[in-house]
């Protein structure tokens, strides 16, 4: 965390926090070093610094995707990975740790709504990293501006409302893998991890629910499942993906406000 790569983005990232608010001090010195204010002068030096701390702000949020995308975490979390799950070599833990980093990019790409973890594998990563306290707090200070903090993983169940979170981390995974989140040909990393190296209670995940007996008692989810139609309405805080399309953070593509089912069971 405390590599040279790290601390440049934390740098960048902490002065365009500071400018993005600090320049509204320009309207407030021009209003109070001037004698008589023009009103058309102020609301068009309001409208510069309004324009200008949007710019910073979307700047902002782009070095903070950067940064999940490419600064290093912590060489210890690989070892632990291997220690808690034997089975897996360091480049197989690397991978799991990428699924990390996907999981963050969703929360942060959602506008910091609430995403559910949809693997143990990775979520025991992510509770490794949390034991690492100063180290954690640092990390997602750099990535969302305050702490996230765990929640335990979880599957699709058959609650539209409940899965409001689970499905917003299937959009934000897919869409970081270019994957159409509604006809997926494959799944995104996050989902598919657990199944790839057998992690025992893990949840297993399959594209399309065509390729599962939904009569069979099976444990597999399938991805279709998190886009299916529904009553509007009828899946917690928005449409769509658990509000994922309907965010306004500006990375969606847009969609209909369909609800959501769920296959495999709760």
């Amino acid at each position: 965390m405390n590599s040279p790569q790290g601390l440049t983005f934390r740098r960048r990232i902490s002065l365009l926090v500071w400018a993005k608010y600090g320049v509204w001090l320009l309207p407030l010195a021009a209003w109070v070093g001037m004698a008589t204010v023009r009103p058309l002068v102020m609301a068009a030096v309001a409208l510069t610094c309004g324009l200008a701390s949007l710019a910073l702000r979307a700047w902002e949020h782009s070095q903070r995707r950067q940064f999940l995308r490419e600064a290093r975490l912590p060489s210890f979390l690989a070892d632990k990975l291997m220690a808690k799950h034997p089975q897996l070599t360091r480049r197989e833990a690397e991978l799991v740790l990428h699924g990390l980093r996907q999981f963050f990019l969703a929360h942060l790409r959602s506008g910091f709504k609430f995403v559910a973890m949809p693997s143990r594998v990775v979520d025991d990563a992510w509770h490794e990293f949390i034991l690492h306290t100063r180290g954690y707090q640092a990390w997602c200070d750099a990535a969302f501006g305050k702490l996230l903090h765990h929640t335990p993983a979880e599957v699709l169940g058959r609650s539209p409302q409940r899965n409001d979170g689970l499905r917003r981390t299937w959009y934000w995974a897919c869409k970081e893998e270019s994957i159409n989140p509604r006809q997926p040909s494959r799944l995104p990393l996050l989902f598919a991890l657990d199944k790839k190296f057998g992690i025992a209670g893990g949840f297993s995940y399959v594209p399309d629910c065509r390729d599962i007996d939904r009569q069979s008692g099976s444990d597999v989810y399938c991805g279709t499942s998190f886009g299916e139609g529904g009553s509007v309405g009828a899946d917690g805080d928005a449409g769509g993906f658990g509000g994922s399309e309907s965010s306004g953070s500006g990375d969606g593509d847009g969609g209909s406000s369909d609800g959501g089912g769920g296959c495999g069971g709760d």
